[in-house]
């Protein structure tokens, strides 16, 4: 089957920013004395929206987290993205055999706006995604696993679900967005196919994505 739409999930697909986001983030709630591994926040996080780490610590243990949580966490995380962030390998070229091919495509992430932004600047994607096909948690209520995100990009592009693919390497991706009717790769190079149950298809290494899209 031959899409109208590619959406790419953003952080681990394009950008290789998991392993950095989800070592400060299990560091930043062991300070705050909620102890978290760096595989636990694999397993909750990874995906999902920062309301997601405010919901489990509430629901785990009762108390809230700091109302400048999400800042300071940001603040650290756009500081090492600027020190040690890569693109995913591979990952350009893909962009550019859609472009070749006359493919749409945008990204839909979980992450803001700003933090999109600034890892696409330090990678060079910024090149390839320009604003317009750039979509947030932050523009819809509810982030993955709900379906909202992956519809309103969608929406936005003028393609029917249907019609669309998605580009996933998390848990909650998945599940996204396969509520949103749409099929979906998984990306397997950090996350094994087991925990990306419901995916079309998987693949660990970005060359593949192509042939697997029928181009």
């Amino acid at each position: 089957m031959r899409y109208d739409l590619v959406i790419f999930d953003n952080d681990g697909v394009l950008v290789d920013s998991e392993p950095l986001s989800n070592r400060l983030l299990a560091g930043y709630l062991t300070e705050l004395g909620h102890p978290t591994t760096y595989e636990d926040s694999l397993r909750d996080y990874m995906g999902a929206a920062t309301h997601r780490v405010h919901d489990l610590v509430l629901e785990r243990s009762g108390q809230r987290l700091p109302e400048d949580f999400d800042t300071t966490f940001h603040a650290r995380v756009f500081a090492a993205f600027q020190e040690e962030l890569e693109p995913v390998e591979g990952a350009a070229e893909v962009v550019k055999r859609l472009v070749a091919e006359g493919v749409a495509y945008c990204v839909a992430s979980s992450g803001s706006h700003e933090r999109i932004r600034v890892g696409h600047r330090k990678t060079g994607l910024d090149a390839w995604f320009p604003e317009e096909i750039v979509y947030s948690a932050e523009d819809v209520g509810r982030g993955k696993p709900a379906p909202d995100l992956f519809l309103h990009a969608a929406a936005r592009r003028g393609v029917a679900p249907e019609r669309c693919v998605v580009v996933e390497d998390s848990r909650l991706g998945v599940q996204a967005a396969v509520a949103a009717g749409m099929d979906v790769y998984g990306f397997t190079a950090m996350t094994p196919e087991s925990r990306l149950t419901g995916a079309k298809g998987f693949f660990s290494r970005m060359e593949e994505l192509p042939g697997i899209l029928g181009l």
